[in-house]
């Protein structure tokens, strides 16, 4: 068995079509199919189903691939590190991000490293918590930026930040907060939220629970830009993080407001794999990523508007309107 078709096997497992795996290895299709078969041929297994939908793993070869993609990630780190010493700063490095953060920096953070690292290969994925921290455990993510889990887990964990969550509403709504606006507060108003499968709604139960009330949503959808469409177009009301918020506060679209003492809050931290060292291209990457959030999150936080001394009024059915 070839390193180089390991490699193959595992690009080709991400991708999940083969035209797609074979431009990002920079080889013809046919090469690529054939590097495939011979390794099935050495293994004796069938490693993927192939299908016009394209290629998915077998259970042979989701086996295959937590046993190889150590071994990869290692050879591949020891690269980086022979090249660091010529001062480049060079590898492929694979993220996992929650949706909150893949969905509104990660476009910025790509960016910016495709600017400042032209040699570095970034691959990045979106996901829950408990998914990212089994895809990082298991060597296919070199590390990924959660929810603190409430749960222990057997991944080195650093804190990244502390960030606030905030009521948010359209703009022009007719909706007027309590100066003091709690928790419990929410109970009078229609809401939209990330279902339960998300970390954040996780978040949202817990001080549900501790505030006595039930969270009952109109609406659930667990892609935040949607749910800010939702807010800015309609009488409906969420509870998002700051960083979750910035575009369609900067754009003008909505209006976010404090809870009162205690506020509500969330803990994100970056993990790895304790036995496995981070390379200079993940730290470099890492590094970038986590200087946009913290800048997003206190962009965000100067849009905050004073809440209003009207108590809030429980709203009939909204319709979900165009603007």
């Amino acid at each position: 068995m070839e390193f180089r078709q390991m490699q193959y096997f595992l690009c080709l497992a991400e991708e999940k079509n083969v035209t797609r795996a074979a431009r990002q290895l920079n080889i013809v299709q046919p090469a690529l199919s054939m590097q495939i078969a011979k390794l099935e041929a050495e293994l004796d297994q069938k490693l993927f189903e192939r299908s016009i939908h394209g290629m998915t793993l077998t259970v042979a070869g989701e086996t295959f691939s937590r046993l190889v993609s150590p071994i990869v990630r290692d050879v591949e780190y020891a690269k980086q590190e022979m090249a660091r010493l010529n001062g480049r700063i060079s590898g492929r490095v694979s993220v996992g991000l929650i949706t909150s953060v893949a969905q509104s920096t990660m476009a910025s953070s790509s960016a910016t490293v495709a600017h400042l690292y032209p040699e570095i290969t970034l691959s990045a994925c979106e996901g829950y918590t408990e998914t990212l921290t089994d895809w990082v455990n298991s060597g296919q993510l070199d590390f990924a930026l959660i929810n603190v889990p409430r749960r222990r887990v057997s991944l080195a964990a650093h804190h990244v930040m502390d960030e606030e969550m905030v009521f948010a509403c359209r703009k022009d709504a007719p909706i007027n907060p309590p100066a003091n606006l709690r928790f419990v507060d929410l109970a009078d108003f229609d809401l939209v939220m990330p279902s339960k499968r998300h970390g954040l709604r996780m978040i949202l139960e817990e001080h549900a629970a501790a505030a006595g009330i039930e969270l009952k949503p109109r609406l659930e959808l667990d892609t935040l830009p949607a749910v800010c469409d939702v807010i800015a177009t309609t009488n409906l009301v969420t509870v998002l993080p700051t960083i979750a918020l910035q575009q369609s506060l900067a754009d003008g679209r909505v209006k976010a407001h404090r809870f009162a003492e205690p506020r509500i809050a969330r803990s994100i931290a970056w993990v790895h794999h304790p036995r496995r060292t981070v390379s200079a291209a993940a730290k470099a990457v890492l590094d970038i990523i986590c200087n946009d959030l913290v800048e997003a999150a206190a962009s965000a936080s100067n849009y905050m508007q004073p809440a209003s001394s009207a108590a809030p009024r429980r709203r009939k059915v909204p319709r979900i309107k165009s603007r």
